[in-house]
């Protein structure tokens, strides 16, 4: 009979992965690397889950949804009146850029497909820039993709976009060495006295929105949902508090710790060949959406930090983080990603079902079976 505080114990697993999340966290931190409490505990965590021959790491999806509330709150806080003035305004940029964004992962999905010898439909299911959950579930509906490759390439591409995009923001390419990185409790803004007694009613009903949008079956529901209910008591005169450093770090630790454990790259055959394919189809994803942020800034005199976060491949949450921690238009950001998020759910099913039924159609007159 195996002890309780056994390798095989989810609660031993859990503290496991939640000690190396902190180091990654206090790491990052100490060598002044952006976002260092999502980059952070996202690395130190994929490393024990690859050196570990002990203890496997876990990590509830329950706490990365409990980051999602936090984040969701955040960026419900930074929508006004005159953000949906911008809506309206932004509405047609929007449909173009995320038009050209799918035209672009279609492009690069059709190389990759023609010189790797992949099927393309599985190509294009694991580039299409959209929410992990919708593009895995309707690619079970679609006969003839290879799951395993399509989560692998959806996997690294938002790992790897949100590994890389923190490092050019902060580059000198997008104007932002004048931003500080941000230190754990080195604010005057850190005050969790303030946060009560509004926090209270906000967290009751930002997780029963979240809890009824996942039931409803709506996309990203954990930050959708809370997002969606801040806005709403926000702007009826309920203020909400600003969250401290400390809880933002938190947040972000609950998320990176998810994000380190998805990958598992031992699960697909050709490993090395997947591995370099995908890091090609998301360094050329990421470079498309750099070309068109120039587009956009162009188009609305906006901050290319600001363009950049709005088209950048990534979840709507990881930028929404990055975007707050360099000052971006976070209302701005969000708005883009929250399109996108909700064209590819509306749209882009549809679309596919359509093309990958015509693809497999048979050519030609069906034999006579009289003959």
């Amino acid at each position: 009979m195996k002890s309780s505080l056994s390798a095989d114990n989810k609660w031993v697993q859990l503290l496991y992965s939640g000690v190396l999340a902190v180091i990654g966290g206090y790491l990052f931190q100490w060598i002044h690397c952006p976002i260092p409490w999502l980059l952070g505990p996202m690395v130190a965590v994929f490393a024990g889950s690859r050196l570990s021959k002990t203890v496997k790491p876990y990590w509830s999806g329950s706490l990365r949804d409990t980051g999602m509330i936090i984040v969701g709150y955040m960026l419900g806080l930074s929508f006004t009146l005159e953000t949906f003035a911008q809506i309206g305004k932004q509405l047609p940029s929007m449909v173009l850029l995320t038009a050209l964004l799918l035209v672009c992962s279609c492009l690069i999905a059709w190389l990759v497909a023609k010189f790797s010898g992949l099927d393309f439909p599985t190509v294009l299911m694991g580039s299409i820039p959209g929410g992990l959950s919708q593009i895995i579930a309707l690619a079970e509906e679609l006969k003839g993709t290879d799951l395993t490759v399509i989560t692998f390439l959806q996997i690294s591409r938002v790992i790897m976009i949100v590994f890389f995009v923190p490092l050019l923001i902060f580059s000198p390419l997008f104007g932002s060495l004048h931003h500080s990185l941000p230190i754990a409790g080195s604010t005057a803004a850190e005050s969790w006295s303030g946060l009560f007694p509004h926090i209270m009613v906000y967290a009751v009903v930002c997780t029963g929105f979240a809890l009824l949008w996942k039931k409803i079956k709506f996309p990203t529901a954990f930050l959708l949902g809370p997002m969606v209910a801040t806005i709403v008591l926000h702007l009826s005169g309920f203020s909400g508090p600003t969250l401290p450093p400390s809880l933002v770090n938190i947040s972000q630790l609950l998320i990176g710790g998810y994000l380190g454990l998805m990958l598992k790259p031992e699960n697909l055959n050709n490993k090395v060949k997947i591995m370099v394919l995908a890091l090609l189809s998301g360094a050329a994803l990421l470079t498309c959406s750099i070309g068109l942020s120039l587009l956009l800034a162009f188009m609305h005199a906006v901050p290319l930090s600001t363009s950049f976060l709005s088209l950048s491949p990534g979840g709507m949450d990881q930028m929404g983080i990055i975007a707050k921690e360099v000052n971006a238009d976070l209302s701005f950001v969000t708005c883009y990603q929250l399109f996108r998020t909700l064209f590819i759910f509306l749209v882009v099913p549809p679309v596919l079902k359509a093309l990958f039924k015509a693809r497999l159609r048979p050519e030609g007159p069906l034999p006579d079976k009289a003959s």
